[in-house]
């Protein structure tokens, strides 16, 4: 019996434990990579850090340069998998706009809000406002898209997971080549999952597969040109702008969405300001408060670098 669940612990383990590729339309430039290693040691964030009854963790950190032919890939441990908190509503937001541009539904279709996907108590960005869903409401889909991606609010992403579906959400992650960034929780107490859903492993991601996610919607091919432009509509709408925005000059969008919890604060998203381009994708288990002020600094010296290559291409 010992043998048998030995045996069974080892195949949920490897099951998990999926190895992160490269794409092959990125170029590694070891040389941009211990450029980006210098900036996050600067800060401090090269350590690993305690993150409480889930032990210890590091940096997920990727750089995509957009200046050239080809996009080119630097970072520190970006296939480390780290709980991305609500930077996978994006996942999310992708396949339902996957599902709309299938036909299966429309933007403007009606959805009902039923408990316990109301989860949300107070809102994420407080002088929002636009009011919290309850049990009952009737919303669209492009209402409930906006809310969970502008406001990153729970409720509409757990109706959202719900009208997509995991099973659906984690195909198109696969086909992407994402293993091991499925989408596997809803934004609530396990009590309140669904029965299969009650017992399953938290939900993690890299900042390769974000970063990747970034590009595709970047160049138009997260999964068709239509789903890419509403992905960049909303993304460039985010009202979070405490984390790596705050780095950025005030001439610059950037398409992005951000997350926290407990120990995990995150950012991932497209800079561009007409001249300098590139992805930053940036997941630390490091507490919100503490980690602001340092991710301003990453995301300013990230840019210094940028223009330094820029100038260095013309």
């Amino acid at each position: 019996m010992k043998t048998i669940i030995l045996i069974l612990l080892l195949f949920v383990s490897n099951l998990f434990s999926q190895e992160v590729k490269i794409p092959s339309y990125f170029t590694i430039d070891k040389s941009f990579s211990d450029s980006l290693s210098i900036i996050i040691k600067s800060v401090g964030l090269d350590s690993t850090f305690n993150v409480g009854e889930d032990g210890t963790e590091q940096i997920s950190f990727a750089v995509i340069d957009l200046m050239g032919k080809k996009p080119i890939l630097g970072g520190v441990k970006f296939d480390n998998f780290i709980y991305p908190a609500s930077v996978y509503k994006m996942y999310v937001a992708m396949e339902v706009l996957n599902e709309i541009s299938n036909g299966d539904y429309f933007l403007t279709t009606p959805y009902v809000v039923y408990s316990p996907n109301d989860a949300d108590k107070s809102k994420e960005i407080n002088w929002d406002p636009r009011p919290l869903l309850k049990d009952g409401d009737t919303v669209t889909i492009n209402y409930l898209l906006d809310l969970m991606i502008t406001r990153s609010d729970n409720s509409a992403a757990n109706c959202l997971i719900d009208i997509a579906t995991r099973d659906s959400i984690n195909k198109t992650i696969d086909n992407y080549g994402w293993q091991g960034s499925e989408v596997t929780r809803k934004f609530l107490s396990r009590t309140y999952e669904d029965p299969q859903y009650k017992t399953i492993r938290g939900t993690e991601t890299c900042a390769l597969h974000a970063a990747d996610f970034m590009y595709k919607i970047y160049i138009n091919q997260l999964i068709n040109p239509w789903v890419s432009m509403q992905m960049k509509a909303l993304l460039g709408r985010q009202l979070d702008t405490t984390k790596i925005s705050t780095g950025l000059p005030t001439n610059t969008m950037f398409y992005h969405k951000t997350g926290w919890w407990s120990y995990w604060t995150n950012d991932v998203g497209i800079v561009d300001n007409g001249k300098i381009k590139h992805i930053i994708s940036c997941f630390t288990p490091v507490k919100e408060e503490r980690v602001r002020p340092l991710m301003k600094i990453i995301s300013r010296k990230v840019f210094e670098l940028m223009e330094k290559r820029y100038k260095n291409k013309k």
